[in-house]
């Protein structure tokens, strides 16, 4: 089961999202969840956009642009090439 608990941070009256995750096994494959903060809304916005038109989720957008950004780190030998 999977409960959300919802904090304000009274500074800036923004909310975080935290999900309290039923405990599993660590592997090298098993992904890990991030919170960003203070991203802008514009850059949000066109986000939230640009995966709409592509007709899949933030998410998957962000990992893909992520993805590409560090192989050409790689490719310029920037990076170790990775798994």
């Amino acid at each position: 089961m999977i409960c959300v608990h919802i904090k304000r941070c009274q500074e800036s009256y923004s909310y975080a999202i935290f999900l309290d995750m039923p405990k599993t096994k660590k592997t090298d494959a098993a992904g890990g969840a991030w919170i960003f903060r203070d991203i802008p809304r514009d850059l949000m916005k066109q986000a939230k956009i640009a995966a709409a038109i592509e007709g899949r989720s933030i998410k998957a957008l962000v990992m893909d642009s992520l993805e590409t950004h560090l192989q050409e780190m790689e490719k310029k030998g920037l990076l170790p090439k990775g798994k």
